[in-house]
């Protein structure tokens, strides 16, 4: 089969090692939570892809397939995405698990009608949801995690070469990313849990008074007091929601180091 040339020489060579790195840091920049968010400009994602690749490419020794047209080129692009969207999605469910608490919480305050347009999916999310989000957010990027996951990504390189990622990267490896999951649930219990007891005991006790006094209306007392309990509820727990974001999130770096065998 004919290569794909310019008639550049080594200069197209490097061309197309440099496009073809793109392909792992691409994957895992678009299944990461904040540069795979929508409102991040798909420019961006490549010219962020370009410059780590370009690094990588001095940094490391890694080569192209001969001939990226093939059977085995493809296989080989194949696998570059099958390892990129693995390191992005582990970090994807470990910010999902502070978003299905909000999910909870707003539940039981009675904001479920309150909901605004998600930037990190583009569809529709709780007023709640939107907080923890831009909490987990700041805790992730303050407490240097996106350079030790870019760091992973780039160690990614030593471990699985490219060209010989399907041999390495396989049942296992994706078993320990579905199995990261349970973290996802357990962190969502532990942050949930003490506003969720709050907000049931705000519940029991407005309903003993809307029976002992039935001329007050019960949604016109009950609303506002689950708002007030769960606004009140979260700034208490704060430095436990807080504590517990922080351990998710290095929750998920580790992960992301196991698919590295690290």
């Amino acid at each position: 089969m004919p290569t794909l040339g310019f008639g550049f020489g080594p200069m197209e060579a490097e061309f197309w090692r440099w496009a073809f790195l793109m392909t792992r840091i691409g994957a895992a920049l678009f299944a990461a939570p904040f540069f795979g968010a929508t409102a991040v400009a798909p420019e961006v994602r490549v010219v962020i892809a370009g410059a780590l690749a370009a690094l990588v490419a001095g940094w490391t020794g890694a080569q192209a397939p001969a001939d990226l047209l093939s059977v085995a080129g493809m296989v080989a692009i194949l696998g570059e995405v099958l390892v990129g969207i693995s390191l992005g999605f582990v970090l994807q469910i470990a910010f999902a698990g502070p978003t299905i608490a909000a999910e909870i919480i707003s539940g039981g305050m009675g904001l479920g009608l309150a909901a605004t347009v998600d930037p990190q999916n583009g569809g529709h999310n709780q007023v709640l949801s939107q907080y923890f989000g831009v909490v987990v957010t700041l805790v992730f990027f303050l407490s240097g995690g996106h350079l030790a996951w870019l760091g992973l990504v780039v160690k990614s390189y030593a471990v699985f070469p490219p060209g010989a990622v399907l041999g390495a990267f396989g049942l296992a490896q994706i078993g320990q990313v579905l199995a990261f999951a349970s973290e996802m649930f357990a962190a969502a219990v532990v942050i949930a849990l003490p506003m969720s007891l709050v907000l049931l005991l705000t519940n029991l006790l407005t309903g003993v008074l809307s029976r002992s006094a039935p001329q007050l209306n019960l949604f016109s007392l009950g609303l506002p007091a689950a708002v007030v309990a769960g606004i009140s509820a979260l700034l208490v727990a704060m430095p436990l929601v807080t504590d517990r974001i922080a351990a998710i999130s290095q929750a998920g770096i580790a992960a992301a180091g196991q698919l590295l065998g690290g």
